[in-house]
């Protein structure tokens, strides 16, 4: 009993301490974070899991060392985290070694975990494959019972499952042909045995996905960090600058003495805009913040065009807690304005929706204006700095499958909407 729990804790450091080695490599930490990677990246994160991972094959068959065999582990985890011919990659590098000294299972086993690994990498949402980690049991009851309630598929338990076969399955291999490698070849098969290794297995797999997804989650803030920098001062530089000040001043002196409520408002809004913008130190806020950031700049935007320009707001309720990038909209509303109504003949119309979908957030801001051809739509990122802004930083914060859409029909208008995951907060209380 000794020897195998201090196996099994050996064998958990070993592939903790690997997966901690290999992140702090720049070009394998880049690897990680981009979902979509070339050919030379993937053989760089296969050779550079699957060479150490073989040469711990070798050190177990030439210096009797089981705890660092981890040939299931990391074929598996290879197809898991870059597809299936990462894990036959791998796969192949640690099963050579074992089929050299006569385990000829190995191979095949090893080449079908990545196989496994890879498959299940196609099934799984990307982000369920990150939220993966040691404490998956803390809340595995809860997760069946919701699986079984619900008849929808829980990714977490398919990914905590997957491991666990397939070391039932390698012990029923090396039982039957004893050609292969298993932990308990050298004792009699207890329950609490089985019920300990294959809990290691899993711990195995579930703890460099955590040490990565948290490289991946560093990463992301620091380029936040810069984007949202950015973004301010393209905020600053297309709000409040000279033309846009030199214009509502302009409206301002013109309603002084015929509409004097009018232009106190005026430069009350005008106020409160620079004011938020100078001391704004969110990186993320509820939309219902980001909503009433851009109410001053929408009320200055109306007095100038007059009854010309309607705003409209479709705000479902239950989207109103949902935290968002802060600056999200402004650039989109800004956009709207600038390019769909201010050169177009009679009235104009910006509508903006919200509504929740399938647990995200669906934002959109559309306007009735002059509307894109094709042809300019698919330059309307490389033209305007705040759009491409605000897509990178979606991109950086939630992934590539998050990202600003554009549609446009010439004559009829242009919609710009982007979709969030749904994270709340609780309802705060002001002074």
């Amino acid at each position: 009993m000794q020897v195998l729990l201090t196996t099994l804790l050996v064998k958990l450091a070993v592939m903790a301490v690997l997966a901690t080695m290999l992140v702090r490599y720049r070009r394998f930490r880049h690897i990680l974070i981009f979902e979509h990677r070339a050919w030379p990246d993937r053989l760089v994160f296969a050779l550079g899991l699957g060479i150490p991972l073989a040469l711990a094959v070798a050190s177990r068959l030439l210096l009797g060392y089981n705890a660092a065999d981890l040939t299931l582990e990391g074929s598996f985890l290879a197809g898991l985290i870059d597809g299936p011919y990462a894990g036959v990659t791998v796969g192949a590098l640690v099963g050579l070694p074992a089929l050299a000294a006569g385990e000829w299972i190995a191979l095949p086993f090893a080449i079908g975990c990545g196989f496994a690994g890879g498959g299940l990498r196609e099934l799984c949402p990307k982000e369920a494959l990150w939220h993966f980690s040691p404490f998956v049991f803390t809340s595995l009851h809860r997760r069946v019972w919701q699986m079984l309630r619900t008849l929808q598929v829980d990714w977490q338990v398919v990914l905590l499952l997957a491991p666990i076969g397939l070391e039932l399955l390698r012990h029923g291999l090396g039982v039957h042909y004893q050609r292969l490698f298993y932990l308990l070849h050298l004792q009699p098969v207890a329950a609490w045995m089985m019920v300990v290794v294959l809990l290691a297995t899993v711990l195995c797999v579930a703890t460099p996905i955590m040490i990565w997804n948290h490289a991946r989650i560093e990463h992301r803030l620091q380029e936040q960090d810069k984007l949202l920098l950015a973004a301010r001062i393209e905020a600053l530089a297309n709000q409040i600058n000279p033309h846009f000040l030199f214009n509502t001043l302009t409206s301002i002196t013109s309603l002084i003495r015929t509409q004097p409520e009018t232009a106190r408002m005026l430069i009350t809004k005008l106020s409160g805009l620079l004011r938020r913008l100078l001391r704004a130190t969110d990186h993320f806020v509820t939309l219902r913040e980001e909503l009433e950031s851009i109410d001053e700049y929408l009320d200055i935007e109306v007095v100038r065009f007059g009854p010309q320009l309607k705003v409209v707001k479709h705000i479902g309720p239950d989207t109103l807690d949902v935290i968002v990038p802060s600056m999200l909209l402004q650039p989109l509303v800004e956009n709207a304005i600038k390019h769909g109504l201010s050169r177009k003949v009679g009235g104009g119309r910006i509508t903006i929706r919200s509504r929740m979908q399938n647990g995200h957030a669906i934002i959109e801001v559309h306007d009735d204006g002059l509307g894109m051809t094709q042809e300019r739509l698919g330059h309307a990122f490389a033209e305007g700095i705040g759009l491409n802004n605000v897509n990178e930083r979606l991109r950086t914060i939630y992934g590539a499958g998050c990202e600003l859409t554009l549609t446009s029909v010439p004559g009829k208008g242009t919609s710009a909407s982007v979709e969030i995951p749904e994270v709340t907060i609780p309802e705060r209380v002001t002074a």
